[in-house]
């Protein structure tokens, strides 16, 4: 009798023990549309292309970069030249790999105000298997080699009926569960049956979309894979973007993911067009692309930016389970929209939806979905002691013609959490940087590893960047045992000193047809002395017992793979943070350096966590490699240069590792 009294809003004293109970339904936009179906794709072949810089290696969409002849030759002809003449670093290699527009809303660092500092030990026996997933180079030369260099990676990770998916920025690859690979490399765009992101084969260049943000999940319960993406469309000569961009939704016509799949383009730049809803100051981005699912439904949440500049609200895209399993050639969308669901006038922020193990679903009001939220980068302080709960409520009604959703919000209070601060590296060895401060070594263009890479003297000695942490916004979420799960990066104090930990959360979730809330049944922080963790990636067992898979990078790691356990009863009380896999080196990306833009080193913008029967598949960012200058620039084998004996490319040098663990 307790449990039901805990699960249903039965009697007065029950609601007021929910913290800061204080909105219940509001009403807001809503609009449903069909979506016809784009066809089916298959698993492609997959050709893998060859060593070098090839210009341009960034997508126009991200950058200014003008359509130039290719750089260095196999002879070694040095610089990136373009039609009239030698071009400048930033023109011909671009800039920064990200949205000019400002996708974090954070308006400062927060201050950390306490944490439990965790001291570090090898992986333990609950690890049954550990393996490097894709890596920056496996994505650059995909394709054959129609690809752009890319930073960061988004970790996307599913598992289910013996295989593992990994999707990233813009590779994926699928594995059985004791990491074989049983697919090659396969470019983004190829398995969307899309052109090449880049075709570097013709003259001039044709461009393809442009495809980020991967996620991916596995349904237990109607065993199907459903695997999404951000396009944005773009001008075939130019690679310029249009303006307009959609959700890919690709659902599996079974349980193996090596066979067909249907796909569904949602479009979501909102500006009236495309049978899209009017929406302020759009064309917008339908950023940060995100996968739940309940008994009834799929929902997939953006981030709505207009192109112009500011952030509009978190979209909610529900779509029937049903429908998209029977591969039907249209399928009916609900569309909700944050924007009338303020706290203090802000609306929806990164609204991420739960999954679930098989069959343990919220059966209350027919059928509900919980997502979650956090707050703090709304504050003028960057801290806040809030989380938002949100609840959709009679999904069962996705299943009819005329679907009557609901959309309950409210917030529960946590300890305090904040906007964390940027990551230092440890010294090591990053052969783009020392490259571009060389000034001696003998290149075919004269002296200088700099002169060879770039033919531009850099204007100010490169250094080592700090890496980039995430805003406090929600990561992965889980409900699983009558529990919400979730966690975030966060601000922490350790010793007196500030820097990035993680923030997690067990809540107790209600919800009836007028209102839902949340209790807190445990919550922890997650730091270590002179190093930082970064994009936690958690999930559960029904039991409670659970993993968080994270970063781990600082004075004592470079970027590492790492996790930690937990339960939903004692947090993670007697755990210690285990080091899954060693970074090799630091990260060493071309985003971090002046001679591409203003420095800002990307990490990925989300890990990832899946369960499978009683493991937890974990997927986290790492450095895999490291090698020298000298390794590097290769000069006297110029098929191998900058790829440090095939380790890497020229740009970046990120990577991941995938593990299954055991709770």
């Amino acid at each position: 009798m307790e449990k039901k009294m805990n699960r249903n809003f039965s009697g007065l004293a029950l609601i007021l023990s929910f913290a800061c109970f204080t909105s219940s339904l509001a009403v807001g936009a809503t609009v449903t549309r069909q979506i016809p179906s784009s066809g089916t794709v298959k698993i492609p072949a997959t050709t893998v292309g060859v060593d070098g810089l090839s210009s341009p290696e960034t997508s126009p969409v991200f950058s200014n970069a003008p359509d130039l002849a290719d750089g260095p030759t196999a002879a070694g002809t040095a610089g990136l030249t373009g039609k009239s003449g030698t071009q400048s670093t930033t023109s011909v290699l671009a800039r920064v790999a990200k949205f000019k527009i400002n996708r974090s809303i954070a308006r400062t660092q927060g201050k950390g105000q306490w944490t439990e500092a965790v001291g570090r030990e090898a992986p333990d026996r609950r690890v049954q298997a550990s393996f490097d997933g894709e890596n920056s180079r496996n994505q650059r030369l995909a394709s054959n080699g129609n690809q752009f260099s890319i930073e960061p990676p988004d970790q996307g990770l599913c598992a289910g009926n013996g295989y593992v998916m990994e999707s990233l920025n813009d590779v994926m690859k699928v594995y059985n569960r004791k990491g074989v690979a049983l697919s090659g490399d396969i470019a983004l765009n190829a398995f969307y049956g899309y052109a090449p992101a880049i075709n570097r084969q013709v003259t001039p260049r044709v461009f393809g979309p442009s495809i980020t943000d991967p996620a991916c999940y596995f349904d237990p319960d109607v065993r199907r894979w459903f695997h999404l993406v951000l396009t944005l469309d773009t001008d075939p000569a130019t690679g310029a973007q249009t303006g307009t961009n959609h959700l890919d939704l690709a659902v599996s016509s079974s349980a193996d993911p090596l066979g067909s799949w249907t796909v569904y383009k949602i479009a979501v730049q909102d500006d009236g067009t495309q049978g899209t809803p009017q929406h302020a100051n759009c064309p917008c981005l339908g950023d940060y692309p995100h996968i739940g699912a309940d008994a009834h439904g799929i929902y997939l949440t953006t981030n709505e930016f207009p192109f112009s500049g500011g952030f509009n609200s978190a979209q909610i895209y529900a779509i029937s389970k049903k429908a998209l399993i029977s591969g039907s050639t249209s399928i009916q969308v609900v569309q909700l929209d944050t924007a009338d669901y303020l706290l203090e006038g802000n609306p929806g922020f990164t609204v991420w939806p739960a999954v679930s193990p098989a069959g343990d679903f919220e059966r209350s009001n027919r059928g509900t979905e919980y997502l979650l939220s956090s707050v703090a980068v709304f504050s003028n302080s960057g801290n806040d002691n809030r989380l938002r709960v949100w609840a959709i409520g009679n999904t069962r009604s996705l299943n009819d013609a005329a679907p009557a959703l609901t959309l309950l919000h409210n917030v529960v209070s946590v300890d305090s959490y904040g906007v964390p601060p940027a990551i230092p590296q440890k010294a090591g060895s990053a052969p783009l940087r020392d490259c571009l401060n060389d000034r001696s070594m003998a290149t075919p263009a004269g002296v200088g590893c700099w002169n060879y890479l770039t033919s531009v003297l850099p204007a100010v000695p490169e250094t080592l960047a700090d890496l980039d942490p995430n805003d406090s916004r929600m990561q992965q979420v889980f409900f699983t045992g009558d529990r919400l799960y979730g966690a975030l990066d966060t601000v922490v104090n350790v010793a007196g000193q500030e820097q990035t930990g993680i923030a997690y959360y067990v809540l107790n979730p209600a919800v009836s047809a007028g209102q839902v809330g949340a209790s807190v049944t445990k919550q922890g922080q997650v730091a270590l002395a002179g190093n930082s963790v970064t994009r936690p990636a958690i999930a559960a067992l029904p039991n409670g017992k659970g993993v968080i898979g994270f970063t781990v990078a600082g004075a004592d790691h470079y970027p590492s793979a790492g996790y930690i356990h937990f339960s939903r009863d004692r947090g993670h009380r007697g755990e210690t943070v285990k080091i899954i896999a060693n970074g090799l080196g630091p990260d060493d990306e071309f985003g971090a350096y002046n001679a591409f833009g203003t420095p800002r080193s990307r990490w990925g913008d989300y890990g990832a966590a899946a369960v499978d029967g009683n493991d937890i598949w974990l997927g986290s960012e790492y450095i895999a490699h490291g090698c020298t200058l000298a390794q590097y620039a290769s000069l006297a084998d110029p098929v191998a240069q900058f790829s440090c004996n095939g380790s890497r490319v020229a740009l970046t040098n990120w990577a991941t590792r995938i593990s299954r663990v055991t709770p």
